[in-house]
């Protein structure tokens, strides 16, 4: 099978699961959402705008303003982990610094910096299709457009040619479900676009679909996941090196204005135009390693109407 037809297929088993949803209308949590029921809307599907890699369907409230810091250290086991790295915390291959503005309920705008090719990326998240209590609307859906360019110098003459070659663009529909009160899932077909890579085999165009759960366990605590599937869509099987679908789980504890996230992954990157193409280590061979998120929200407008603020919980 040609391998962009199969992801497009993936695509519509996607909106065949959501329409299939609708019918489900015996679900009781959403039907008792004291905060959402007024205006019929599911709210907080996710916690925070990111899962654990990858973007979740949230986008920040209206005039608030996210500041997040996230942190990668090295392997924990396997050749370049162990005890004389403490198990990776003596090497750290990608740290992020980013601020999400909420222009509207639904329009996020973000910009970050990592560390990793001292990368800056500028993103756009508009949510379109929010989930209804009554059924009416199955699923949630956002668009995510991303555009990141390389800051870091050539490592040689050859390298960066143009400064077009510095620029990628990412581009993500994200549909989610928050199918109970406990549950919620995530599917997120996307595709990356390059100017140059590490091997002619290797597709300017690399198209990915990543899936994402969170399950809440406590009040103020939840186990989220995200797994990308990249490896048998439209990348090469015969690349010089070996590169593996990313995949991260993580423990999420919110504290008020405060999010703190207890990640483990097999990705070295943070940003989704690294971490998609290039991660090059596996959980089976000692290249899981430990990562933290810390978000800190700012109202920087008061709400003069109450009705309008949501209670995550």
């Amino acid at each position: 099978m040609n391998k962009p037809k199969l992801f497009i297929y993936l695509f519509l088993i996607l909106i065949v699961f959501a329409l299939r949803a609708s019918a489900q209308t015996a679900d009781s949590l959403l039907n008792t959402l004291d905060s959402t029921k007024k205006f019929n809307k599911v709210e907080a599907t996710f916690k925070a705008t990111h899962i654990v890699l990858s973007h979740s369907t949230e986008t920040q409230k209206k005039h608030d303003l996210d500041f997040s810091i996230r942190h990668r250290f090295g392997d924990i086991g396997g050749k370049f982990g162990g005890a004389h790295t403490l198990f990776g915390i003596d090497v750290a291959p990608d740290l992020f610094i980013g601020f999400d503005y909420g222009v509207t309920d639904n329009l996020t705008l973000g910009i970050g910096r990592s560390k990793h090719d001292e990368l800056f990326n500028f993103y756009a998240k508009q949510k379109v299709l929010q989930q209804k209590s009554d059924g009416s609307m199955p699923i949630n859906f956002t668009l995510l457009s991303q555009a990141a360019v390389i800051g870091r110098k050539s490592f040689s003459a050859t390298e960066f040619a143009n400064y077009g070659e510095r620029l990628s663009y990412f581009i993500q529909p994200i549909f989610s479900r928050k199918v109970s009160s406990k549950l919620s899932l995530a599917v997120m077909p996307a595709v990356l676009f390059r100017s140059i890579t590490l091997d002619p085999d290797d597709p300017k165009s690399l198209y990915s679909i990543g899936f994402a759960g969170r399950i809440k366990l406590t009040k103020r605590l939840s186990f989220v996941a995200d797994y990308t599937l990249v490896n048998g869509l439209s990348r090469s099987d015969n690349l010089p090196i070996t590169l593996y679908n990313p995949l991260g789980v993580g423990i999420e504890i919110e504290t008020g204005g405060h999010i703190f996230s207890l990640n483990f992954m097999n990705s070295e990157y943070i940003n989704e135009n690294s971490f998609i193409a290039n991660t090059q280590k596996s959980w089976l061979h000692g290249g899981v390693r430990f990562g933290f998120t810390i978000s800190r929200n700012f109202s920087l407008f008061k709400n003069k109407n109450p009705d309008t603020k949501s209670t995550i919980y």
